[in-house]
């Protein structure tokens, strides 16, 4: 079977994440049929985006990805002027703290000129631009609740798809998954069987953020501002070890961080012990306001069966070698992967999960014209 665009053969992207849905988008842009298939209820991925419950007026809390970097971080710097996203620089005013020990308490420090590098926030949360990316698509174009179980190619090279909970199968001319790889290669069976190299590729690109989990406590106004504090604090006492103001940009307070406890630690506790530990470090690091607390968030990613598998319990030690996946020549090129975690430059950002999107159009763009020409 050749490809040939003018009979809209469809194109089935894995994944509506911010990959999933970009690819889409580009893909539309130029007229080629395609669907994205969610195994979640929702679109995003690990892009998450929570408003307290009965409490909307609080605003909107990044549980996954939070910031980008205009200087480095062209791809999205330019989408989010295309769909006008509204932005805001992260508030860093004031002095850093530095705990050692929970019985003595945290040291104050000024960082120099410059050294935190200038990042911005989406008003409403990350999930602005994942919303605004999705309005980009046809109605339809996403199906939620549709988890891809298996992938085959016939002796035409037409994919099928078997979908849990369906029968009848979905056949595409091309298959972008943009899944992380180690949910590929543990959760969906191919036929032919994809190579050993291949396979070795992906589990050994480690998910990001899936052995993290995320608290965010949400406070009337961000009364540390009152005392000096920029919010931004680095912790050898935990359980946070790194914790920044996530206030949105008026209104509210908010800090969040980042876990020292291993993911099984988490889980042995249980979340409200957590959140227990979570709201004592803030108060002994900020004082008695801290214990005011108008709403907690809190999200365990490890617990996460569409991000997390057993090997990424492992707190990573190292900052992972992402870049594109190894032996991915077989099946006529017609079986394309995608992902933050297929970027060699700014993989595990929002950055590198469009850079790896605009990557995969180029590629399946390239595969068309190669066998349009093939045909001729």
């Amino acid at each position: 079977m050749e490809f040939d665009m003018s009979k809209n053969e469809l194109v089935v992207i894995i994944g509506a994440g911010l990959s999933g849905l970009r690819i889409a988008s580009l893909l539309t842009a130029q007229g080629i049929s395609c669907s994205v298939l969610e195994a979640r209820d929702r679109i995003g991925g690990r892009v998450l985006s929570m408003e307290v419950a009965e409490k909307r007026e609080l605003g909107r809390f990044d549980l996954g990805p939070t910031w980008f970097w205009p200087r480095y971080e062209r791809a999205i710097t330019n989408l989010v002027k295309e769909l006008g996203i509204k932005t805001f620089e992260q508030y860093n005013e004031g002095l850093m703290l530095s705990e050692r020990s929970r019985n003595e308490p945290a040291q104050q420090y000024r960082l120099p000129e410059g050294a935190v590098e200038r990042s911005f926030r989406f008003i409403g949360g990350a999930k602005s631009l994942i919303d605004a990316i999705a309005a980009t698509l046809p109605p339809g174009t996403v199906r939620l609740n549709t988890k891809v179980t298996s992938i085959r190619q016939d002796e035409h090279r037409t994919l099928a798809l078997e979908v849990e909970g369906q029968r009848s199968s979905i056949r595409a001319s091309a298959v972008i998954s943009t899944l992380p790889p180690r949910i590929v290669a543990r959760n969906i069976s191919f036929w032919p069987e994809l190579s050993t190299d291949l396979i070795a590729s992906m589990v050994n690109k480690p998910t990001w953020m899936a052995a993290q989990a995320k608290a965010v406590v949400v406070y009337e106004r961000p009364f540390w501002r009152e005392k000096g504090l920029f919010g931004l604090v680095s912790s050898w006492a935990g359980p946070l070890q790194e914790i920044h103001d996530a206030s949105p940009e008026t209104g509210a307070g908010a800090l969040f961080g980042f876990f020292g406890l291993p993911a099984k630690s988490r889980q042995e506790l249980g979340e409200e012990r957590v959140l227990k530990l979570v709201v004592e470090q803030l108060t002994r690091l900020f004082g008695p306001s801290a214990e005011n607390v108008s709403a907690l968030l809190y999200k365990d990613w490890s617990s996460d069966p569409e991000t997390a598998v057993l090997e990424d319990t492992e707190p990573l030690r190292n900052y992972p070698e992402y870049g594109p996946l190894a032996g991915t020549e077989s099946w006529g090129k017609r079986l394309i992967f995608a992902g933050t975690e297929t970027d060699n430059e700014h993989g595990g950002h929002l950055e590198g999960a469009l850079r790896s999107a605009e990557r995969a159009v180029s590629e399946l763009i390239g595969l068309f014209k190669t066998n349009i020409r093939g045909s001729i």
